[in-house]
């Protein structure tokens, strides 16, 4: 067999390339027979809605790790929900960016409290935060609630307080809230979602 100087150099860097590759770790064998893993493989998946704005698209959060010790819960990757009859699995860029809005380290994870006249706000705890709030409704609801109108016809309505619902409820957590603020006599309720 006839080797010319080029293919003798040729076969030389070829085997100095292979053998370098294999001190640095390099085995094809075992590089070709692990798969790929897929980003997706081991999360939770939970469709919500999109907070921003009254359209009310569909969203699907993946969620990794199972609540174990040391394996806090973190929502890695949000998309559209395709079976959404609102967005089809589309998202507009705000939609899109609904992972770094929760990842925000600006993003509140607490009740805060401003009191009148001040200009600092203070934490409270959840406990606090909703007692206050049930207080301050109730103590509205007392003051203002109408049984009877000037015409002398019952009415009970609690017009002094009124509910704005969110875009992220769905349509039966919109019922749910309609009824129970119905039951307080509240009569402004209206949603931000027009679905």
């Amino acid at each position: 067999m006839q080797v010319t100087r080029r293919q003798f150099l040729k076969i030389c860097a070829g085997g100095l390339g292979g053998s370098s590759l294999t001190v640095m770790g390099f085995s094809p064998s075992e590089v070709l027979a692990q798969a790929r893993q897929f980003k997706l493989a081991r999360t939770t998946e939970t469709r919500s809605t999109c907070p921003y704005c009254s359209v009310s698209c569909g969203v699907i959060m993946y969620t990794l790790g199972d609540g174990a010790k040391n394996a806090k819960p973190a929502i890695i990757h949000i998309e559209g929900d395709p079976d959404n009859p609102v967005n089809r699995g589309t998202l507009c860029p705000k939609g899109a960016g609904l992972l770094d809005m929760i990842n925000s380290p600006n993003r509140l994870h607490y009740p805060e409290y401003r009191a009148p006249g001040s200009n600092a706000w203070k934490r409270m705890s959840w406990d606090d935060a909703l007692n206050r709030i049930a207080r301050l409704m109730k103590d509205d609801r007392d003051a203002n609630f109408e049984t009877i109108n000037a015409a002398g016809q019952t009415v009970n309505r609690w017009r002094s307080t009124g509910l704005l619902a969110s875009s992220a409820a769905s349509n039966e957590g919109g019922y749910a809230t309609v009824k129970t603020l119905r039951s307080y006599g509240i009569v402004s309720v209206d949603t931000q979602a027009r679905i």
